[in-house]
């Protein structure tokens, strides 16, 4: 081992855990379906093509776009650490690549100062200050109001930044296989040997853009196809207006509103036949927080843990990061739909 030198110092301790290594994860490709293989390869093919000029020349000095995680934010003690966690492994997963996070509200950094942060580098193709590259990649889950319009107002409002807006993380089948794990986790038994009629209430927190409902519904089918024909009903941690308590609070109709509740459809699901005990709760999460709380506590039977860090989510954020770049998306609504594949 080399001593320490002037040309070789040793290094510094770092102040916090290791990022974790390369996830070797890989889902089964059987579960992935046709539509989901062929995003998967456009995906590993885009990012290999975009380092490689028409004639097969490296671009010496255009560095790749900054891949901006945009999350919630929560109050919650563990949703930051959470986060970080996430972070952590998509940079792990593709070193080099710059990656930031900004939350939309309640934590730091708050997205429009992550914005505001963000130059193009002294060693790029202008001097610094100039208009810099970057891809919002939204932790969230369907396209509610604040996939189609706060990010691409966050960004109209950083004219130093040429920036585009990713489709959010659902549906898609990467999704699917960390809802999947995680309901294994929590005890879900599926197969021959499962016992009783297991049954799934996915949960999330909901929004008045039908859009988005049909996103969480899709995942649902998506996921019951995953586990088998298990049955899954999408479901939200909000009610909806008619459904909520009356006061003049219940009258104004709440941003994130969507029916039936979690309660809802777990009392469907044993109208339908299924024991309490045998029915699971899962939540298009990617932390800690409120509702995933309250989803995990209106839970029968197993809950399963928020999404965190999961490899398949890490490759998603990557997945649609790689999409928006290749699609040329702008930022509003029209970029954000060129940037959704079909799967």
């Amino acid at each position: 081992m080399t001593a320490p030198t002037a040309n070789h110092p040793a290094p510094e301790p770092s102040p916090s855990a290791a990022p974790p290594a390369p996830d070797p994860y890989t889902p089964p490709l059987a579960s992935l379906g046709a539509a989901g293989l062929a995003s998967e390869i456009s995906a590993e093919l885009g990012s290999r093509l975009r380092t490689v000029r028409l004639h097969g020349f490296r671009h010496p000095a255009a560095p790749p776009p900054a891949l901006v995680a945009v999350a919630h934010g929560s109050r919650h003690p563990g949703a930051a650490p959470a986060v970080r966690a996430l972070l952590a492994r998509i940079r792990a997963l593709r070193p080099g690549l710059p990656v930031h996070l900004g939350h939309l509200e309640l934590d730091r950094p708050l997205l429009t100062d992550t914005l505001a942060g963000l130059r193009a580098p002294a060693d790029a193709t202008g001097p610094a200050g100039e208009v810099g590259e970057v891809v919002l990649v939204p932790l969230l889950f369907g396209h509610g109001h604040h996939v189609t319009r706060d990010l691409p107002a966050a960004l109209a409002a950083a004219p130093h930044l040429n920036g585009r807006t990713a489709a959010p993380l659902g549906p898609h089948p990467l999704l699917v296989e960390a809802l999947h794990a995680r309901l294994l986790e929590a005890g879900l038994r599926t197969g021959p040997h499962r016992g009783g009629r297991p049954a799934v209430v996915l949960a999330a927190a909901g929004s008045r853009a039908a859009r988005s409902a049909r996103d969480t519904a899709r995942t649902a089918r998506l996921l019951s196809t995953r586990l088998g024909g298990v049955p899954v009903l999408p479901a939200y941690a909000h009610p909806s207006p008619a459904t909520a308590p009356s006061g003049d609070a219940s009258r104004r109709p709440s941003p994130t509103a969507a029916s039936p509740t979690v309660p809802e459809a777990v009392r469907t699901l044993v109208d339908r036949g299924h024991h309490p005990r045998d029915i699971a709760v899962a939540g298009c999460f990617a932390a800690p927080g409120h509702f995933a709380d309250r989803c995990a506590a209106l839970a029968p039977g197993p809950a399963a843990a928020p999404l965190g860090d999961h490899p398949a989510l890490a490759r998603l954020v990557l997945h649609r990061y790689d999409q928006a770049i290749s699609a040329r998306t702008g930022s509003g609504a029209e970029g954000i739909r060129a940037a959704t594949v079909a799967v």
